[in-house]
């Protein structure tokens, strides 16, 4: 097992990697000293496979768990559900010290570490991450939220997890599509932050999308450990946390103009980290050569690159990158990369470059 520590004062944590780690939720919360009642938030897809051990582990450990599934797919992300969600706890009458678990991918950890951060005006909650993509990002750092229809997470608060429980025995059954969203994450963290990982992504694909233990458990540490460094540095987004964003003010927007539900939320960020690259090396100097190693590697990982929109749709989708958290006085702000491994942020970038990107790839 491998762990990694998030430092953040009196709200570090720790996230613990391995295989098998679902059977030991029970007695990781038991360390915790959380109150003896409990309640489980899942989704349809993974309460099937994972909510009876979940239930089974905090029982046996003398917790009083109750069970919550919710529709699986980014539209829980409602606060339609958070309403269902507030009810069922007090049904089960929580109280301030007792806590949530959130067993499933990043919607599932969204929604109820929501839902922890603001019933009762906030009780502690464990991320039990299910995906790749909520192993490797969501489940670590704090930020938690719902959508709205005019864009993704834009109700939402910064609320840390008591504890991560990474069980990659879960990726095991994780769909193919599920898991290669995921690496639009990983490959993420080789691009704004760490090249040596980058290289490590080109060399040992074929072996990461075999899903082989060793490789799996080296690359996730390594990406909750650079997540890590960052929140360690920025917990509320106030500068170095934006470097997280790279590729998803075009991604965002891309997931809410299809409806949430066209594109998985890695598949939407991957069109918007190689539009990002384009626009780095247009405005940023990223090396012509490093922009075509990240559209390989995305493009090796069997993600998407582009995006074809006409002319309506490209409207829609300004409005709502406009919508987006980054934003500022009203202008939109890129993460934009200098070289695989170093980015900046706040860029501004015009309008018409942006433009000018998206109908080149609708002609292509």
């Amino acid at each position: 097992m491998r762990t990694v520590n998030v430092p953040l004062g009196q709200r570090r944590y720790t996230i613990k990697i391995g295989d098998g780690l679902l059977n030991r939720l029970g007695p990781e919360c038991a360390r915790l000293k959380l109150g003896p009642r409990c309640a489980i938030i899942t989704d349809t897809n993974v309460g099937r496979q994972y909510a009876q051990p979940a239930y089974n582990s905090l029982l046996r450990a003398g917790f009083e768990p109750s069970l919550i599934v919710v529709p699986a797919g980014e539209t829980a992300k409602s606060l339609k559900v958070v309403q269902s969600c507030y009810d069922r706890l007090a049904a089960h009458r929580l109280e301030r010290k007792s806590f949530l678990v959130a067993l499933g991918g990043g919607v599932v950890g969204d929604l109820a570490g929501f839902v922890a951060a603001t019933y009762l005006r906030g009780i502690p909650f464990v991320q039990v991450p299910t995906t790749l993509l909520a192993q490797v990002d969501s489940s670590v750092g704090g930020k938690v939220g719902v959508n709205l229809k005019a864009g993704k997470n834009l109700v939402g608060a910064f609320h840390q997890p008591r504890l991560v429980l990474c069980d990659l025995n879960t990726l095991g059954t994780l769909p193919m599509s599920e898991y290669r969203a995921g690496l639009a994450e990983v490959i993420k963290y080789g691009i704004i932050y760490d090249s040596t990982l980058f290289t490590r992504l080109e060399r040992d694909l074929p072996k990461l999308l075999r899903r082989e233990p060793k490789i799996l458990t080296t690359i996730v540490a390594r990406c909750c450990q650079i997540k890590a460094e960052v929140v360690g540095q920025d917990e509320t987004e106030n500068g170095l946390r934006a470097i997280l964003n790279f590729g998803h003010t075009i991604g965002h927007a891309i997931e809410a103009i299809s409806g949430y539900g066209k594109y998985l939320h890695g598949e939407a960020i991957s069109i918007g980290q190689i539009a990002a690259a384009r626009l780095s090396a247009i405005l940023t100097r990223l090396p012509l050569n490093d922009a075509t190693r990240i559209t390989d590697l995305f493009r090796r990982a069997g993600l998407p690159i582009q995006v074809k929109l006409n002319a309506s749709q490209r409207a829609k989708l300004f409005a709502a990158m406009k919508l987006d958290k980054k934003v500022s006085r009203g202008e939109i702000r890129f993460v934009l990369a200098n070289r695989i491994g170093k980015v900046v942020w706040g860029q501004k970038v015009p309008t018409s470059v942006i433009e000018k990107l998206l109908i080149a790839d609708s002609r292509g």
